[in-house]
């Protein structure tokens, strides 16, 4: 099986570390962006299997990262999670629209989001 990639996208450098190095640990080889404005080229350039983005960043939001990704021919069938600590319900509609998947509510359990990914790289093999 190959080493599937997994690009996650959040402002918060100590976070973005810790669940890098958990991911890792977990057979994922990560590429970690903490600028909202850097990840779209991130992206092109790495062609990641799953994008973990959180919700509310100072430069960009990730429904607008979501909505950006979706745009680029080729890269809009890659799973899009996102993750944030200041989920609402009512984000459902928005989440729709911009092709995001599921949100995992911070501060999660990292085997929470391993399953999440799974369940992501699973359902896209299978579109």
């Amino acid at each position: 099986m190959t080493e599937k990639k997994v690009m996650l996208v959040d402002d918060n450098k100590e976070f973005l570390e810790e669940l890098e190095e958990t991911l890792n640990l977990s057979g994922y080889k990560t590429i970690s962006v903490n600028d909202a404005n850097l990840a779209l080229d991130a992206v092109v350039k790495s062609c990641p299997d799953v994008v973990v983005v959180d919700l509310k960043m100072p430069s960009k939001t990730g429904f607008q990262l979501a909505d950006e990704l979706r745009r680029i021919p080729g890269f809009d069938r890659i799973p899009i999670i996102a993750m944030s600590g200041f989920f609402k319900e009512d984000y459902g509609p928005l989440m729709n629209i911009c092709g995001i998947r599921k949100c995992i509510k911070k501060p999660f359990n990292p085997l929470d989001m391993i399953s999440e990914i799974e369940e992501a790289l699973n359902n896209a093999g299978g579109e």
